[in-house]
């Protein structure tokens, strides 16, 4: 049997986060290695994000979906189980996710948020390369079957598996799932991700 190719990709979470990101993409794409992002349709810079994507063909661009500690796409009105009281996505996840799980009311507004973003997503022109949640919030099972529901919608066909080797024990059954579920549905993902324990201090000891 032959062996199975293999490719490095290199990517950026947070595009539209705020123009110093932006900045940072456009220069690591450019004159580095970064060869994809994950855009923030509601985040305060996605307008200058989007332009910049435009203006790079070979980046490939995907969403990523925010549902925890970030700014929503829907007017507050629509999903307003899913705020706090400064009309942003809270950072209590385990709190949430429980919430996602058990209240099918905030089942709903969840559905409504996914689909806007990747209705927001669809509106910029760009191809849709892949799709990740912020904070890996897709191990949930209900977001990740959420997100299979709509995505194929829009012509999902790639999710990010974040799966590191060194990740915690506990953590490992919630991956597994994942990997089954995106390979049941026939999503491409990767094999495993290296940069979760060094989010923000990407430095050269770290690549090495």
């Amino acid at each position: 049997m032959a062996a199975k190719p293999r490719a490095l990709i290199v990517t950026a979470d947070d595009f539209g986060l705020h123009p110093r990101v932006n900045m940072a993409v456009e220069q690591a794409h450019v004159s580095g290695v970064l060869s994809a992002a994950s855009l923030m349709v509601g985040a305060p810079a996605s307008s200058d994000a989007i332009a910049r994507a435009r203006a790079m063909p070979r980046l490939r661009v995907g969403l990523h979906l925010v549902l925890a500690d970030g700014d929503p796409v829907m007017p507050r009105a629509g999903i307003a189980s899913l705020l706090d009281e400064h009309g942003r996505f809270g950072s209590n996840m385990v709190r949430d996710g429980i919430r996602f799980f058990f209240l099918p009311h905030v089942r709903k507004q969840l559905a409504r948020e996914i689909r806007a973003q990747f209705e927001a997503f669809a509106d910029s022109g760009l191809t849709l390369d892949h799709v990740n949640t912020h904070k890996h919030f897709h191990l949930h099972p209900t977001v990740l079957d959420l997100i299979l529901e709509i995505g194929r919608e829009f012509g999902m066909k790639a999710m990010r598996l974040p799966f590191e080797v060194n990740a915690p024990l506990w953590l490992r059954p919630w991956i597994a799932r994942v990997r089954a579920r995106l390979d049941a549905a026939g999503i491409l993902h990767n094999d495993y991700v290296v940069g979760v324990a060094d989010s923000g201090q990407m430095d050269e000891r770290a690549w090495l």
